[in-house]
């Protein structure tokens, strides 16, 4: 149920350092939405917190005490993944409104918690998926939803991460305990947009991956020292980098294959110490394909092949992406006003969490698979009284819009 727009919307953070500046970009006071409290367990993010969130607004050193709060609406939690699950079914339980940064949680059954209990207290759920909100991401679904390319039959991504020593070999994220391995915690993203882009959710999975560079480098910090994660230029070549985490288990090279629900056949390759970073996804149907080249807004294009030919590197159409202002191309802040429009105006969101928890789980069992000799792996269902309340069917579809097949395309969140 919606709230009234005309009553001030009062929000709280679960973990104000990292990715908790999202929050910033719903403080709003003069419209009505208003960040009056944050929880972390490092007293020096708050400085920073106070500096746009006003000194009036409260500081926690833990969740719990955050919750507490009668008067908070809606809740971020921005906090490390492995704290999403916790924190989340409390927030819901406590009949919060609450936005989740991706990925959902870091298990399948972390996910299925989580959706249960915003089932039970009937308050909103939302998972942060900037990427959906991508103006390139969303030019490829237009142009699949147009029909341009015929009906989707295959769709891969390759991932070229050149931060990735920085950002995810520094600190938790390096340590499967945390994270389950970054198939899923890097990979959720793009998943996700596999998904969304084909039209269907994973059946199948199996993968391949190891730990090929980051294990040779033996320049760690101690264990109760925080990794320095902020990427710099200077960190090349890879086997130069230092300050690694002492533990490192997870994967710095890894390749899935995934049979969708569809029948569409998908890939995803990531690699954590390439020179170059960008995304690059190829989407084949039966009458042409799309792809991206670069993924920055000002510094790419999107092409489309759909006539008989040899070596076309231009393509038949072309499409440039303008640069978008805001926090990555502006997705973070589309993000976060649908998410104050859902709480606000039921607005239907772009990404559902049945969506989010499908990404995860594609992504969980990828890892499984990749650790088990590349064994291949079902996907476990989502209750269907889950996918009911959270995605319910049309009430009266169309006859001919069921026998579209691109339909699903279209409809799927």
């Amino acid at each position: 149920m919606a709230m009234s727009s005309n009553r001030e919307l009062r929000i709280g953070v679960i973990g104000v350092g990292g990715r908790g500046g999202l929050a910033a970009l719903a403080h709003n006071p003069a419209g009505g939405v208003s960040v009056v409290a944050g929880a972390d367990p490092n007293p020096k993010v708050f400085e920073k917190f106070s500096q746009w969130a006003g000194p009036q607004a409260a500081a926690y050193d833990d969740y719990r005490k955050l919750l507490e709060q009668r008067d908070l609406d809606a809740v971020f939690i921005t906090s490390p993944d492995f704290c999403h699950e916790e924190q989340a079914v409390a927030a819901l339980s406590a009949g919060k409104a609450v936005f989740v940064e991706k990925p959902m949680a870091i298990t399948i059954d972390g996910c299925d918690r989580m959706l249960a209990a915003a089932k039970a207290s009937g308050a909103k759920l939302y998972i942060g998926h900037n990427m959906r909100h991508f103006t390139f991401v969303r030019q490829m679904k237009r142009i699949i939803d147009s029909g341009t390319i015929g009906q989707v039959k295959a769709g891969w991504c390759r991932h070229f991460i050149a931060a990735g020593g920085d950002a995810y070999f520094k600190d938790w994220h390096a340590d499967r305990r945390y994270v389950t391995g970054l198939l899923l915690q890097k990979a959720s993203h793009d998943i996700d947009v596999l998904h969304w882009l084909c039209g269907s959710y994973s059946r199948r999975v199996t993968a391949m991956g190891n730990l090929s560079v980051y294990n040779q480098v033996t320049d760690r910090h101690a264990p109760n020292q925080r990794g320095d994660a902020s990427p710099h230029v200077e960190n090349w070549p890879p086997l130069s980098q230092k300050g690694l985490n002492p533990i490192i288990d997870v994967e710095d090279l890894s390749m899935m294959l995934m049979e969708l629900e569809s029948g569409v056949l998908a890939s995803y390759q990531q690699c954590h110490y390439a020179p170059d970073a960008w995304r690059n996804y190829s989407i084949i149907g039966t009458e042409g394909r799309v792809e991206n080249f670069g993924d920055v807004p000002g510094r790419m294009v999107i092409r489309v092949w759909n006539r008989r030919t040899d070596y076309n590197p231009y393509g038949d159409q072309q499409y440039f992406i303008p640069p978008s202002a805001g926090h990555h191309g502006g997705g973070d802040e589309a993000m976060v006003e649908e998410f104050i429009r859902f709480i606000r105006e039921d607005a239907v969101c772009t990404l559902s969490p049945i969506a989010a928890r499908q990404s995860v789980a594609a992504g969980y069992m990828a890892t499984w698979s990749l650790r088990h000799g590349s064994a291949p792996a079902n996907i476990p269902p989502v209750d269907p009284a889950l996918v009911a309340f959270f995605d319910p069917a049309p009430e009266e579809p169309a006859e001919e819009t069921a026998k579209d097949p691109k339909a699903v395309n279209r409809s799927m969140r």
